[in-house]
């Protein structure tokens, strides 16, 4: 492949039947937007400038491409005149004199690197001056038609609204993705018109151009005609995301992953797993998250950004930007929100939410607590109901429980506030002060126990009844 190629993506278009706010290229599937996936297999080219048309939204659309791509070059289509205007817009901003310009659209989000490689290959082995990447669809509604003489050759792209009913019975479908010999495009896009239905002007012209001119028009079929399909509505992008999602689970099965239940998983393009991972069903893995070796996860839990180590077993979890450490136990019922870190070994019980907190090696707060903005030291164990009253109303305060302490059940405490080393707190303790290492810090008062205070206080009630049956006196 040359290192003379040049990439064109299309992602000006408005999107209207997408009924939304956010750009049509910017809609996330398999935790990326449409065009960050069309752009990571673009970058798998190597290529030696990248152009992104963007014109609905640009204020949107322009930022995030250059946040995926710092080098790429964005060109502004001020007025959205079709696909051969587009490039025109695109050759403008980044002249091109030589190579190969590879034209390609912001939402086909199943595009692979491999399809785009065999294309470029494709055509400069047969020196054309466009090759086609095509499709053999049977619904091909909607789809640009490959029309191919006797021979085979192709003769013309010709839009449906401009197809004749033969030409529309043709299932071989344009997928809008095109290599050109960059010289005959910079030409060619001067001439094309826009005498059509639409008036727009329409680059699939190009090639009855290069048709008239007598040059060479050649065609790759993509194996797979899913990957050049296009997400128009929501209901495009949701059939796009279940098959995208099919094609990341079966990959990582395939790399070692056990699944228990394919239909029920979804796993993000930029998780990272490895063999022998255990996922049961319910589980949705997103963002950044990394599963080492021997994990289980699941049933019903849902990671976001979450690195979880070797061995550990997670059941019912949510968690968000939390690291679990290898042999670590949490759930079910638990809620680690951003900045937790648990320890090798440690456990986060049931019901049990955490925020900012690192909680030790072999440390547990196994039932029923809240551990907000807290350091935990290892193989300390946190009693049941435990609550880390953080916030003062104004800021956020910290609570540090040092190694080998043992809390009572019902605690407070009160931020700031240290517990130190091998300290213990006694069952319903408001902690309000720090406790030294090794001490034992208590804050209820004498249990008192007053007689017949049901006949009392509660005269002719079912309490009173029952305490005088028990013989209250």
């Amino acid at each position: 492949m040359t290192n003379e190629l040049t990439v064109v993506v299309l992602a000006a278009g408005g999107g209207t039947r997408m009924r939304s706010r956010t750009p049509k290229v910017l809609h996330p599937v398999a935790g990326r937007s449409m065009i960050g996936h069309v752009l990571a297999a673009v970058r798998g080219l190597g290529p030696a400038r990248v152009v992104t048309v963007v014109g609905h939204q640009r204020e949107v659309v322009g930022p995030h491409v250059s946040s995926l791509m710092e080098d790429a070059v964005l060109a502004v289509q001020e007025e959205q005149l079709g696909t051969g205007h587009a490039v025109a817009v695109a050759l403008s901003a980044s002249p091109v004199a030589s190579g190969t310009v590879l034209v390609a659209y912001g939402d086909t989000p199943l595009l692979q690197t491999s399809t785009l490689a065999a294309l470029v290959a494709a055509h400069e082995a047969a020196d054309r001056a466009v090759t086609v990447l095509t499709g053999i669809v049977s619904s091909p509604e909607g789809y640009g038609r490959v029309v191919r003489s006797a021979t085979g050759s192709v003769e013309a792209i010709v839009e449906e609204k401009d197809a004749t009913p033969e030409q529309r019975a043709i299932t071989e479908v344009n997928s809008g993705i095109y290599a050109f010999s960059a010289p005959f495009l910079a030409e060619a896009v001067a001439r094309i018109g826009n005498g059509n239905a639409s008036g727009e002007y329409y680059l699939t012209d190009a090639v009855g151009l290069a048709v008239a001119d007598g040059l060479a028009v050649g065609a790759v079929v993509v194996e797979d005609s899913a990957e050049i399909e296009g997400a128009n509505d929501r209901v495009q992008l949701a059939a796009l995301g279940r098959l995208l999602n099919a094609r990341i689970v079966e990959s990582w099965m395939r790399e070692g992953v056990t699944v228990v239940d394919p239909l029920t998983t979804w796993i993000d393009a930029d998780v990272e797993l490895t063999a022998d991972v255990t996922l049961l069903p319910g589980v949705q893995l997103h963002g950044a998250t990394k599963v080492d070796a021997d994990a289980v996860i699941g049933p019903d839990s849902t990671l976001t950004d979450t690195e979880v180590g070797a061995g550990a077993h997670l059941v019912r979890v949510h968690a968000n930007l939390a690291v679990i450490g290898a042999g670590a136990d949490v759930g079910p019922f638990s809620y680690l929100r951003p900045g937790t870190v648990l320890g090798a070994g440690g456990k986060i019980g049931g019901f049990v939410e955490t925020k900012n907190a690192v909680i030790g090696d072999r440390a547990k707060v196994p039932h029923l607590s809240y551990v907000g903005d807290a350091e935990i030291g290892e193989g300390t164990n946190i009693g049941a109901g435990t609550i880390f009253a953080n916030y003062d109303g104004i800021a956020k305060h910290r609570t540090t429980v040092g190694r080998h302490a043992r809390t009572g059940s019902n605690n407070t405490f009160v931020a700031p506030v240290s517990i130190g080393d091998g300290a213990s707190t006694g069952g319903g303790a408001v902690v309000r002060e720090d406790v030294p290492a090794g001490a034992l810090a208590v804050s209820a008062g004498p249990l008192r126990i007053i007689e017949g205070w049901a006949r009392a206080k509660r005269p002719g009630t079912a309490q009173a009844d029952a305490a005088d049956a028990a013989g209250d006196q």
